[in-house]
């Protein structure tokens, strides 16, 4: 109850958020062309847990309260995270573009736009986008005070490729 509370608070957030962000055009209240991300990408991700490119803008640093991190995460085309897990577990909101998550022996989900996913603790499982669409979401890595992320193999092309068939 207490999970499901946090997650219609955050959702709420991201919908007044968007309505701020629909208010911001001309006087003929026109979306701003220069505001078509309702996050900002952040910074490009470098190293060795993303195939592809990718960016990160974080919103809340691990938080010491609620034990929680909270970050807006970019993709290109094609690109990915690694296959990792998350002892406290983890929430992705999609915000624009389409993508993937895939749990380990699970089929992937096509995601898009106004989904979500709630990830068990200790669930290998890999995110990112689809091969002809960009793709951001908002992470949020929960009970942090439970360990941070593990990073595993990288998604191959071949099973990249297969998962999302």
């Amino acid at each position: 109850m207490k999970r499901t509370c946090v997650l219609y608070a955050i959702i709420s957030i991201i919908g007044l958020s968007s309505c701020q962000q629909a208010g911001k055009g001309s006087e003929t209240n026109m979306p701003d062309p220069q505001a078509e991300e309702l996050f900002p990408k952040g910074n490009k991700i470098t190293g060795k847990n993303f195939t592809g490119t990718a960016w990160l803008q974080m919103m809340i640093d691990n938080d010491s309260t609620l034990h929680a991190k909270m970050g807006n995460v970019t993709f290109e085309p094609e690109a990915r995270t690694n296959w990792h897990s998350h002892p406290g577990g983890q929430i992705l909101i999609i915000t624009n573009g389409v993508g993937y998550y895939q749990g380990k022996g699970k089929p992937a989900q096509c995601l898009r736009k106004g989904d979500f996913v709630e990830i068990p603790p200790n669930t290998d499982h890999w995110h990112g986008a689809a091969p002809d669409d960009g793709f951001a979401h908002i992470a949020i890595s929960l009970n942090t005070d439970a360990g941070d992320v593990i990073w595993l193999q990288p998604v191959t092309d071949e099973e990249y490729s297969q998962s999302i068939k």
